[in-house]
C-alpha cells in the first residue's frame, strides 16, 4: 500500500528571498508511535485516514515536502528578539481538494539553525495541551490552527526531569506572523520587505492585489481579524498566556498553545502563565495588547504605505485606530447573542456590565452563569437570590420582552452563543496526566469528543461541565519549552 496516498505538497514560502527561512529535515525519532489521529480533519485535507507514524515522527519525508525552518522575530512580553522555528519545521503546504493552502508543520522535530542552544524537541504533556486546546477552539467556532496527529518519539527529553518526547503535527492557513514582518523590516531591505507583504496578500488577501492602496488595505484586514479573534476569545474566556509578537498570525487565527487556558471563575485579571508575573497579558488585558501588537505591525509596512515617513505614519494611525471600535462591535454583538438580545438598545451595554460586574463579586464561573441562563436555571448561578441579580434578571427579562424574538428563538441563538461546556483546566491536566503517567490516551480522547460539539447540551457533556474542587493553589500553566 502507498503510505504517502492523498499528500498533496508544495512548498511556496521558498519562492520568497531565502533569508527568510534555511532548509531543515526533521530530525528521525526511535520509535515512533501514533497516539492522537485526527480523521476528520485529515479527510478535509485530502489525505489517508491510514497514517504513516513514521511520516507524523519526521522519520519520512511525503513526496512534495520540502522541509523549511521560517525565520522571524517578536517582541517577547515587550522586549524584541530575533527569532524562527526552533524545534519546527514547515514540511509545505497541503493543497486540498478545492485549491486551499494548508502548512502542515511537524513540532518537536529537532534542532535547527534557530534553535538557539535549545535540543529542538518537544515533550508529550504540552502536544497534548495544544492538540485538545486547538481542536476545542475549532470546536467553538473561533479561528484557529489545527492539529492532526501527536506522534511519541520513544526517546526522553531533558526539561526539569526526563519526559516523554513527541511530536506535533500542526496544521495552519498559514505560520506567518506579525513577527514575520519585524524580522523582514530588521533585514532593513525595501524589496524583501515588499516580496513578503505581496507573497502574504496573494496568500491571505488575493483580492486586495489590485487595489489602490494594497498595503493600507491589507493593515486594514488584519486589524479587522485580529479584533474578531479577540473579541472571540473574551466571549468564552480563553486566555492565551503569550500573545507575544511572533505568535499573533497575519491570518487571524490562534496559534500557539502554550500557556493557555479556560477561566473559570469570572476575574478580569486572571493569568495561568507561570511566567507572566507582572499580568501583561492577563484576560482584561488581551484586547489593549492586541492593539499594541497592530501598533508594532503597522511600524514594520510604513515603508509601504507612503515614501514620505511623515505621511506613511499618519496613513498607520488612521487604520490603526479603527481597531478599538471594530474590537468593541465584535465584543458587544457576541455579548448581546450570549444573553438572547436580537435587537439593539442604547442600555445594552450597561445591562451588560452589570451582570460582568456581580459576577466578579460574586466569584461566579464565568461558562455556568451563561450556561444557566441559557438553560433558564438562574438559580444555578452564584448571584442567584442576591437583591442585585433579583433586580438585574427582570430588567434582562423586560429587555428581551421588547424584541420581538420567540422565546424558542432566543433560548436557540443562546445555545449557539454559549458553550455547554469548555476543555476545563482540571479535566485537561486529567487528561494529560493519563498520557503522560499511565500511557493511557483514552482520558483525552473522551474529553477531545465532547468537546467537539461544545453547543450540544447533551447529557453526556454534564459532568465535564462541573466544577473543580476548591484549591487554596491558583492554577498555573507553563510554557513547556
Amino acid at each position: 500500500m502507498d503510505t504517502h496516498k492523498g499528500w498533496n505538497l508544495q512548498q511556496s514560502y521558498t519562492k520568497l528571498p531565502d533569508a527568510f527561512y534555511t532548509k531543515a529535515n526533521p530530525s528521525e525519532v526511535e520509535k515512533p508511535e501514533l497516539v492522537l489521529f485526527n480523521e476528520a480533519l485529515a479527510d478535509e485535507l485530502g489525505l489517508s485516514t491510514k497514517p504513516d507514524p513514521a511520516i507524523f515522527g519526521g522519520n519520512v519525508v511525503p513526496e512534495g515536502a520540502e522541509p523549511i525552518a521560517q525565520a522571524y522575530a517578536g517582541h517577547q512580553f515587550g522586549q524584541f528578539t530575533m527569532l524562527g522555528d526552533g524545534r519546527a519545521v514547515l514540511l509545505g503546504e497541503q493543497v486540498a481538494s478545492e485549491g486551499e493552502r494548508y502548512d502542515i508543520q511537524l513540532k518537536g522535530s529537532g534542532r535547527t539553525p534557530f534553535s538557539r542552544g535549545g535540543d529542538g524537541r518537544a515533550t508529550l504533556g504540552p502536544m497534548l495541551r495544544e492538540y485538545i486546546i486547538s481542536e476545542a477552539m475549532h470546536g467553538l467556532g473561533i479561528p484557529t490552527n489545527r492539529s492532526l496527529a501527536v506522534v511519541t518519539s520513544g526517546e526522553y527529553v531533558q526539561r526539569e526531569d526526563l519526559l516523554p518526547g513527541a511530536v506535533l503535527t500542526r496544521v495552519a492557513s498559514s505560520h506567518l506572523r506579525i513577527g514575520t514582518f519585524q524580522y523582514a523590516a530588521g533585514l532593513q531591505d525595501y524589496d524583501k520587505l515588499k516580496a513578503l507583504a505581496d507573497y502574504t496578500i496573494e496568500r491571505h488577501a488575493p483580492e486586495l492585489v489590485d487595489s489602490e492602496q494594497p498595503y493600507l488595505s491589507f493593515f486594514e484586514k488584519v486589524i479587522e481579524r485580529q479584533a474578531y479573534l479577540i473579541a472571540q476569545w473574551q466571549l468564552v474566556g480563553f486566555i492565551h498566556g503569550v500573545m507575544n509578537t511572533d505568535n499573533m498570525t497575519i491570518s487571524g487565527e490562534t496559534i500557539d498553545y502554550g500557556p493557555c487556558a479556560f477561566m473559570d471563575t469570572y476575574n478580569p485579571k486572571t493569568v495561568f502563565s507561570s511566567i507572566d508575573r507582572q499580568g501583561r497579558y492577563a484576560y482584561v488585558n488581551q484586547p489593549p495588547i492586541g492593539a499594541w501588537n497592530l501598533a508594532r505591525f503597522a511600524e514594520t509596512l510604513l515603508p509601504l504605505f507612503h515614501e514620505d515617513q511623515e505621511k506613511a505614519v499618519e496613513m498607520a494611525q488612521e487604520a490603526h485606530a479603527k481597531y478599538e471600535k471594530s474590537y468593541h462591535s465584535y465584543w458587544l454583538k457576541g455579548m448581546r447573542s450570549k444573553l438572547g438580545m436580537t435587537t439593539e438598545e442604547a442600555q445594552d451595554q450597561p445591562l451588560i456590565e452589570d451582570l460582568l460586574e456581580m459576577m466578579e463579586k460574586n466569584e461566579a464561573d464565568y461558562t455556568n452563569t451563561f450556561r444557566a441562563l441559557t438553560l433558564g436555571r438562574p438559580n444555578e448561578t452564584a448571584m442567584y437570590g442576591k437583591p442585585a441579580f433579583t433586580n438585574w434578571y427582570k430588567q434582562w427579562q423586560a429587555r428581551l420582552e421588547r424584541q420581538e424574538s420567540s422565546e424558542a428563538d432566543v433560548r436557540e441563538l443562546m445555545k449557539r452563543t454559549n458553550p455547554s461546556i469548555i476543555p476545563r483546566n482540571h479535566r485537561v491536566e486529567e487528561a494529560l496526566d493519563a498520557a503522560v503517567e499511565e500511557g493511557d490516551f483514552s482520558v483525552a480522547k473522551q474529553l477531545l469528543a465532547v468537546l467537539a460539539d461544545p453547543y450540544a447540551y447533551s447529557e453526556d457533556q454534564e459532568v465535564y461541565a462541573e466544577l473543580p474542587e476548591p484549591s487554596a493553589q491558583p492554577y498555573r500553566t507553563f510554557c513547556g519549552t
